[in-house]
Formats: structure tokens, sequence, C-alpha cells
């Protein structure tokens, strides 16, 4: 049986998003970099920070990644692309993998969801979710509905 939860939990800075699908964890944690961006100039920049947490009884790898990205406006980004930051990292039962990257975005907010294409030592191919998470800024806050 397969699980999928949802939980969000503040944290010091930032919320900490996290999702469970097939005994895989995706936590999320968006942070607003204010020194790398320019609100005059309509250039906003976040870092996010995954933590993928292998609960299952089997090694898996990460294939790929899918992101559906929306800024504040409505318009949509997807991205595709095999790994992550160059990686395509095989996580032993217990074990977790974790990545900083960055999004850039024309408005003062956005928001980020997606997910992971994994396959087990066995050969089983499925899809990690990652949370839908907001990236807000001190100059927009907005609701995931």
């Amino acid at each position: 049986m397969f699980f999928d939860t949802e939980t969000f939990a503040p944290t010091e800075d930032a919320l900490l998003y996290e999702r469970e699908t097939h005994r895989i964890r995706v936590s999320v944690q968006p942070s607003y970099l204010d020194d790398q961006s320019d609100p005059e100039g309509d250039r906003y920049v976040w870092s996010y920070t995954v933590t993928i947490e292998n609960k299952g009884k089997e090694p898996v790898q990460l294939l790929s990644r899918y992101w559906n990205i929306m800024d504040g406006m409505g318009r949509v980004q997807e991205v595709r692309g095999a790994g992550v930051v160059g990686a395509q990292p095989t996580i032993a039962p217990g074990e977790c993998f974790q990545y900083t990257s960055g999004c850039p975005l024309e408005t003062a907010s956005g928001t980020m969801s997606g997910h992971y294409q994994m396959m087990s030592a066995s050969g089983r191919s499925f899809e990690a979710e990652i949370p839908a998470f907001l990236l807000e800024s001190p100059y927009e806050h907005r609701q995931i509905h």
C-alpha cells in the first residue's frame, strides 16, 4: 500500500512543505534571496532546499525531474530534465538526499510543484510528488488554494 500525505510545518525562517508518495518523502524549504533580487527591475529570486527521504525497503534512483513554476501573473513555465543539480542519486532505505537550487521570477510571488521520476532497485518506475510550495517575497504574500 502506498501513502500520499502532505503537511506544512513552520520553521525558523520559512515554511517546510512535505509530501510522501510511494514511501518517498519530499520536503521543500523555500527562501527569498533579497541580496540577489532587484524589485525595481522585476527580478525576484528564491532558493529552495529539497530533502528526499527513502522510507521504503529497497534503494531507489532519481532519474529525472519535472517542475511546474507559476508566477504571480499566472504565467506557467515547465522544466524537465535528467536528475537534479547534475546528479541522479541512488537513495538507500532510511537515507536522504538533499540539494539546494534556485528560481528567478519577474513577479514578487509564485508557486512551484512537480515530481521526480524514480526507479526502484527491482525495476519499478514511479513518480515521487513534490509538494506545491509558495515563493513569497516581502513585497507580496499569496496563498495556495
